[in-house]
């Protein structure tokens, strides 16, 4: 009879980012092996692609979740290869490399499908951590599809009531100064309001965000405040960090300085509006109008993207960008909604020429009223609160309205005040 010490139970081994390196010289891809030889959660399946079209080829055979890809290779190039492995094999996250750091390329990369850029030579770090990052985000994206449990086949069906989740609608603009901090702080009061809804405002422009001065409130509590280490956060820390204002919904407010926003993580902020969306009927996110890995991963788990122009060049040929940019990312049109801000009949750019020109329809127009919103911005009073019966308050009301019908259809519209014309769209 054996009197041995027992063997500890079996662990659940966890499970691994399965990666594949695509790169056209062969120290580089055996430097790039070498280096996450010793990364116990990242699995190498193939560093043999010499070119994109082998990339595709092992792309497609190995159905890996992260790719290195150079941009630079001899016959199909890494941005052709991206795309066609976008379509071929969707859920696979590309990283691209490349020597040089123009933005143009930077930009044909994001179009082709690609989460992230780094510019060779790079550290181990670097590299360990985007694929981690990129990779977290790929997790989340897949999530965000219906998953229906599974059911034993001897169980007896029992009536389930489902849980309630909120919308997110992120605000945003790749142009600054187009307005999309007050257009977010009045549409959330706007909403709490006229439907009698919980709402939270996110101040996602972490390193200059307005969200708390345009609400007149001292950022006492920020989201720099919760631990932004994974398994840590939970609902109660969240909610000792919310600011209540007058009007009835929350704030989560921006850090304080810009240097407190750089170790705010992507996957850290997709798991606060993840929570949020449990505990509040609507989410609205304000973001900076810079596409990083956390604007891409809080436009992922968004469930309406409003994005917003205005009715100047530069602002325009930055929205239809953002439209390539978009469809690159295979976002639904119905997930996005356009809309012209600082409307003005006497400017000779129309609703109907940025149409024209960027392919898009635009859903909503909030007129200029340049005494209403810079009086409100100054005073730190929405101007829904302050000057309710303005042009652009009705309008904001009308377009919060048509928002929220289109997330919602059962919504019924709370009759309003609204003059005539000032959302005709």
């Amino acid at each position: 009879m054996s009197h041995g010490i027992p063997s500890p139970p079996p662990t659940e081994e966890k499970e691994k980012i399965r990666l594949l390196i695509v790169d056209d010289i062969p120290e580089t891809r055996e430097n790039l092996k070498k280096l996450l030889f010793f990364e116990s959660d990242i699995d190498v399946v193939s560093e043999s692609a010499t070119n994109g079209e082998e990339g595709i080829q092992m792309a497609v055979k190995w159905q890996p979740d992260i790719i290195l890809m150079d941009i630079n290779m001899p016959g199909v190039d890494g941005i052709t290869a991206s795309e066609r492995i976008s379509q071929q094999v969707p859920f696979a996250q590309i990283i691209m490399m490349s020597v040089q750091g123009e933005a143009d390329y930077l930009r044909r990369s994001m179009l082709a499908g690609a989460r992230e850029f780094l510019i060779k030579p790079f550290s181990s770090d670097e590299l360990v951590s985007s694929i981690r990052r990129v990779y977290q985000l790929g997790t989340t994206r897949r999530q965000t599809l219906p998953v229906l449990p599974k059911i034993p086949t001897n169980a007896v069906s029992t009536p389930q009531v489902a849980e309630k989740i909120g919308k997110i609608i992120t605000i945003f603009s790749s142009k600054g100064g187009v307005g999309c901090s007050s257009i977010a702080v009045n549409m959330a009061i706007a909403l709490q309001q006229n439907a009698s809804s919980k709402v939270v405002v996110v101040d996602a422009s972490l390193q200059f965000g307005d969200i708390g001065v345009l609400l007149n409130l001292y950022a006492s509590r920020t989201i720099a405040d919760l631990p932004n280490t994974p398994g840590e956060l939970d609902d109660e820390m969240i909610n000792d960090v919310f600011l209540s204002h007058s009007s009835g919904i929350k704030a989560l407010l921006a850090p304080p300085r810009p240097e407190d926003a750089d170790g705010i993580k992507p996957e850290f902020l997709v798991d606060i509006l993840e929570r949020l969306k449990k505990m509040f009927d609507i989410v609205i996110v304000d973001t900076s109008n810079v596409l990083d890995e956390r604007i891409l991963g809080i436009l992922d788990a968004s469930d309406k993207i409003v994005v917003v122009t205005t009715p100047e060049i530069p602002s325009i040929k930055d929205a239809k960008l953002f439209f390539e940019l978009a469809e690159a990312m295979d976002y639904q049109r119905d997930r996005i909604m356009f809309v012209l801000n600082k409307e003005d009949k006497r400017t000779s750019i129309r609703a109907e020429d940025i149409e024209s020109n960027i392919k898009y329809k635009i859903e909503g127009q909030l007129p200029l009223d340049e005494r209403v919103a810079t009086t409100a911005v100054n005073q730190g009073i929405p101007y829904v609160l302050g000057n309710k019966n303005s042009r652009l308050s009705q309008a904001t009301i009308a377009l919060s309205n048509a928002l929220l019908k289109s997330l919602t259809p059962s919504f019924e519209e709370v009759e309003l005040p609204v003059r005539s014309n000032f959302f005709n769209r």
